[in-house]
C-alpha cells in the first residue's frame, strides 16, 4: 500500500489475474441472489464506503443501468458502481466506479467488473463465485488496489458477512 494515496504505482503494461472468491451458502439460489444484491444493505460493512461522511445505507438498484450507491449521513448520495447486467437468481455483474486513490470513477470505460454467481447444488446449498476482473483499467494504482480487494477486508472477508446473512433462518 502507498505510504500517500496521491503517489500510485504506474499502470500494469497488461491484464492483473482477477480476485476469484466464494462461498457456500445454506440457502436457495433465489435467496442467495436477493441477499446479495436488494439486500446488500443487511450485510455491507458499514466501513466499506467512498465519501467524507459515515454511511448509512447501501442501494442496489435491482435492473441493468441501475445504480449501486451509499446514502451517508449527511444526505448525500455516494455512486460506487453500476449494474451491468441483472440475471435473479444467477448472475449479478457491476461496474466498480471506484479509482485506486478509493474515489468516484465516472467513466465507465475505466471501470473494473465484478461478476457473481449463484450456482444451486443438489442438497440445497447454493455456490456463490465472485470473480473482480479488468482491474487493469484503473490505470496507476490498478495493482495496490487488486491487492487490496484480495487481503483481509476484501472480497473474501465481505462474502463471509453475506454468507452470514444469507445463512440466517427466514423470518415470517
Amino acid at each position: 500500500m502507498p505510504e500517500r494515496m496521491d503517489v500510485l504505482e504506474p499502470a500494469p503494461t497488461g491484464p492483473l489475474e482477477p480476485v476469484r472468491r466464494s462461498v457456500r451458502v445454506r440457502c436457495s439460489v433465489e435467496r442467495a441472489f436477493r441477499v446479495f444484491t436488494t439486500e446488500m444493505d443487511s450485510w455491507w460493512p458499514r466501513t466499506h464506503h467512498i465519501g467524507d461522511s459515515p454511511m448509512k445505507e447501501v442501494v442496489v438498484e435491482g435492473h441493468v443501468g441501475g445504480m449501486i450507491y451509499t446514502i451517508r449521513e449527511d444526505g448525500a448520495r455516494g455512486q460506487w458502481g453500476s449494474v451491468v447486467a441483472w440475471e435473479p437468481p444467477h448472475r449479478f455483474v457491476m461496474a466498480w466506479h471506484i479509482k485506486p486513490t478509493w474515489e468516484y470513477e465516472p467513466d465507465v470505460a475505466k471501470c473494473s467488473l465484478v461478476e457473481v454467481l449463484f450456482t444451486s447444488a443438489d442438497d440445497g446449498t447454493t455456490l456463490v463465485e465472485l470473480e473482480h476482473r479488468n482491474i487493469e483499467v484503473h490505470g496507476a494504482g490498478s495493482a495496490t488496489m487488486r491487492d487490496q480487494v484480495a487481503a483481509a477486508g476484501g472480497w473474501g472477508d465481505l462474502l463471509v458477512l453475506f454468507g452470514a446473512k444469507a445463512d440466517e433462518e427466514k423470518t415470517a
